[in-house]
C-alpha cells in the first residue's frame, strides 16, 4: 500500500502540474483560490482526466449477464479500461476529453470501483488537494522549461507518469 500510494500520488502531482501548466486560465484560477470546493473539484477533474492506474483490469463473470447489449457467460473474462470509462460520453456527456476544474467529475473510476477500489484514495485526494495549490502559490512563475513535446513520459510502468518534468520559475 505504501509503494502504490507513493508512486501514484507522486505521478499525479507531476502530471497534474503539467496539465495545469497546459491550461493557464485554469491554473491561474486554482492559484488564486482558497475555496476548498474548487480545489476538490480540480483534483477530481485531474483524477478523471488523467486516470493513471489500472488501464487493463481483468475480471471474470460470475453469472450469465448482458453488458452493453452483449451477452456474457459465466466464467468468461472481461478487460476494462478505467481511462476509457472516465472519458465515455455515457459518463460525462459534455466533451469528456476536455479538462475543466469547474466541472463536477464525481463518480469517476480513477480509484477503481467496488471491492477493488483503492484503499488509499482519501489520503491521495488530501495530498493532491494540499500539494497542487501550495506548489502553484509558492511558485507563481512556474512554467515548463522545455517545449511540451520534449517532456518524457514513463511508458513501461504500472502507473502512467512522467520520467522528468523540467520546470523553471
Amino acid at each position: 500500500m505504501l509503494l502504490a500510494g507513493h508512486e501514484t500520488t507522486a505521478n499525479m502531482i507531476a502530471l497534474g502540474t503539467l496539465t495545469l501548466l497546459r491550461h493557464p486560465d485554469q491554473l491561474a484560477r486554482l492559484r488564486e483560490t482558497d475555496d476548498p470546493r474548487l480545489i476538490a473539484d480540480a483534483v477530481e477533474g485531474l483524477l478523471r482526466y488523467l486516470t493513471i492506474a489500472d488501464s487493463g483490469i481483468v475480471r471474470f463473470v460470475q453469472e450469465d449477464t448482458t453488458i452493453g447489449g452483449q451477452p456474457v457467460r459465466a466464467g468468461e473474462g472481461l478487460i476494462f479500461s478505467l481511462p476509457a470509462a472516465n472519458r465515455d460520453s455515457a459518463f460525462l456527456q459534455d466533451d469528456p476529453d476536455r479538462f475543466d476544474i469547474h466541472r463536477q467529475a464525481r463518480g469517476h473510476l480513477a480509484f477503481g470501483y467496488g471491492t477493488h477500489q483503492c484503499l488509499g484514495q482519501n489520503l491521495a485526494r488530501t495530498e493532491l488537494q494540499i500539494a497542487l495549490p501550495t506548489l502553484l502559490r509558492r511558485l507563481p512563475e512556474l512554467r515548463l522549461a522545455v517545449p511540451f513535446e520534449d517532456v518524457r513520459f514513463r511508458s513501461h510502468t504500472l502507473a502512467y507518469g512522467i520520467a522528468e518534468l523540467p520546470v523553471a520559475w
